[in-house]
């Protein structure tokens, strides 16, 4: 790799930024706010792609500031990893704009310029993550990126979005610290912390044990926003930041800041080879395999939409990180066994993206369209949002892993890399968790386009006493971004928009019973029927529909071309820097 100066990176970073100060300015006009910040993004993807056909012919573009320690400088590089992560950031940063003006104006939010800013300052501290040039650097920004979506997890004011923030910016920074003992440790026994492909050469003379132990500080720090159990319980409670924020925030920005921490840590300061010498790829693989498999079945006792989509993803991310350690364990196998299982890894980052954030949309679309949020309240919605639904089945059928759409070519590659190792444990996990994906996404879709409310039973919802409808959560409590009205004491009434509650009664079961007492005094009635909307985009706004679409498209582009996407060959490009391994 050749390394040139550019501006380029520091401007991918700063074009966001810089965008705050027009956007809290335009707050009495909400065209010109949201224009800034559709340009901001077009902007910031401009940029960064524009260095895309640069870095595949082997060029790293870098911005160096200076030094501030000895041996440790204050640069931004664009080098194929931290632009694999870049680019994805800022494309879906543009489809979520135009999601957040449908979502925000069709709920009449509160505090839209403080929501717009801090999207903006959230984006500007991911793209810093990516091109981040060394662990100080990515610490620095790791942070601001903790601070700059805090206002975004805590947006409602309610007594639960502030406690969800606090939890929030417990964890967060308590990974932060773990961060950064971690990358003193690193300095302290190399004299570096410089991203190298391969990891730090002089990390292999160093005491075995420091070096493990700067390792479990450096994943256990990662693993929080990585959400691996037992670091995990933030995620679910953030469900209450409204849903674009659900979207690029937690399926996108701030998880995979956390899986891209693991991704340096495993490839560029240890090294694959030294990962596996030292044992920590094993170890790192028994947590992530222990998450995939434990959070798909948490997914199945949760009612709540996105609380279900929520357990999904810190299940999904733990393919990224076991990939990751499976590839560092198997170095020395015969075959190709590492190359593999690193690039079904660093593939399904912007494959996981996609899917997710089409699925948390759709939720978003349902919850301004219908006010539905419990799983248990969707029978028949299909009916009513066909478009929606439609690309949620999609997205969900990428997620377990069914062929043509993005999760099929990443959990291919997963397989094949964790078989070739010999990881027969691995693939079992990956094997497992892909039936409990179908067993918690199929009950939503069957409901939604098979069953009627009169007729539905409860499928979606696997009962029991440590699951289900929020065991020890008051149901009248918001879990979507919404105002409502507000009591005085800080609660919200009955006509808030975070469960579908709004409608008649607070299940299908109350809805069945009035259906058979109508039958019974006048016959079917079907205004308990959702209303029939066509495929053609009745069933909400455009700006929200379109990114829907979008998204659902991009899933399916990168399970039949992800060449064409890009994305598959900045990976291949990563791991062959790596492990010298072409794919």
């Amino acid at each position: 790799m050749t390394e040139v100066f550019s501006l380029r990176p520091l401007a991918a970073v700063l074009v966001s930024a810089i965008a705050i100060v027009p956007i809290l300015l335009s707050a009495r006009r909400p065209d010109l706010r949201e224009s800034w910040t559709v340009l901001a993004a077009l902007s910031m993807f401009g940029i960064i792609a524009s260095m895309v056909p640069g870095v595949l012919s082997g060029t790293v573009y870098a911005t160096r500031l200076g030094a501030f320690l000895p041996g440790v400088e204050f640069a931004l590089r664009a080098d194929p990893l931290g632009l694999l992560f870049g680019l994805l950031a800022s494309l879906l940063w543009i489809v979520t704009s135009f999601y957040s003006m449908g979502y925000m104006r069709g709920l009449d939010e509160h505090a839209q310029t403080r929501y717009f800013a801090a999207f903006a300052a959230s984006v500007s501290s991911a793209v810093g993550v990516a091109f981040a040039s060394n662990l100080f650097v990515l610490f620095v920004f790791y942070e601001l990126l903790t601070v700059a979506t805090y206002p975004l997890v805590s947006h409602d004011e309610t007594d639960e979005a502030r406690a969800a923030g606090r939890k929030y910016l417990a964890y967060t920074f308590g990974g932060g610290v773990a961060v950064f003992a971690g990358a003193v440790l690193v300095y302290w026994l190399t004299g570096t912390v410089a991203f190298t492909p391969g990891g730090i050469a002089s990390l292999a003379n160093a005491d075995p044990m420091m070096a493990r132990v700067a390792f479990a500080l450096l994943a256990g720090g990662f693993g929080v926003k990585a959400a691996l159990m037992p670091l995990h319980s933030w995620l679910p409670d953030a469900m209450v930041a409204p849903t674009p924020v659900s979207g690029l925030l937690h399926a996108v920005a701030v998880v995979k800041s956390g899986v891209f921490g693991i991704a340096r840590l495993v490839l560029d300061i240890y090294g694959p080879g030294l990962v596996g010498d030292l044992g920590m790829g094993t170890a790192l693989a028994a947590v992530a395999a222990f998450t995939l498999v434990v959070a798909s079945v948490i997914a199945l006792r949760q009612d709540n939409l996105k609380r279900r989509l929520a357990f999904s993803t810190v299940s999904q991310l733990s393919y990224i990180v076991l990939g990751l350690a499976v590839g560092a364990a198997a170095v020395g196998s015969p075959g190709r066994a590492s190359a593999f299982a690193l690039v079904g890894g660093l593939l399904h980052i912007p494959a996981h993206a996609f899917m997710k954030l089409t699925l948390f949309f759709c939720a978003g679309a349902l919850h301004v369209e219908t006010h539905t949020d419990d799983i248990s309240n969707m029978a028949g919605i299909g009916r009513r949002m066909p478009l929606t639904m439609g690309a949620f089945a999609v997205a969900a059928a990428g997620m377990a892993g069914i062929p043509i759409v993005a999760g099929f070519v990443s959990k291919y590659f997963l397989l094949i890399g964790a078989v070739s190792a010999g990881g027969t444990i691995y693939a079992v996990a990956l094997l497992v968790s892909g039936v409990l994906n179908i067993a918690y996404f199929w009950p939503i879709v069957y409901t939604a386009f098979f069953e009627m409310p009169t007729e539905t039973d409860h499928k979606p919802l696997v009962e029991g006493p440590s699951g289900g409808r929020f065991a020890g959560t008051d149901p009248g409590t918001v879990t979507d971004g919404g105002r409502g009205e507000r009591h005085p004491d800080g609660g919200d009434s009955d006509t808030d928009h975070g469960f579908a509650g709004d409608h008649e009664g607070q299940g299908v079961q109350d809805t069945v019973e009035a259906a058979h007492q109508l039958d019974e005094e006048h016959g079917p009635d079907d205004r308990l029927d959702w209303e029939h909307r066509r495929w053609t985009g009745a069933e909400s706004t455009w700006l929200m529909l379109g990114p829907i679409c979008f998204a659902a498209a991009g899933s399916v582009v990168l399970g039949i071309v992800p060449d064409f996407a890009v994305f598959l060959e900045i990976v291949r490009l990563v791991v062959e820097n790596v492990t010298g391994v072409v794919i």
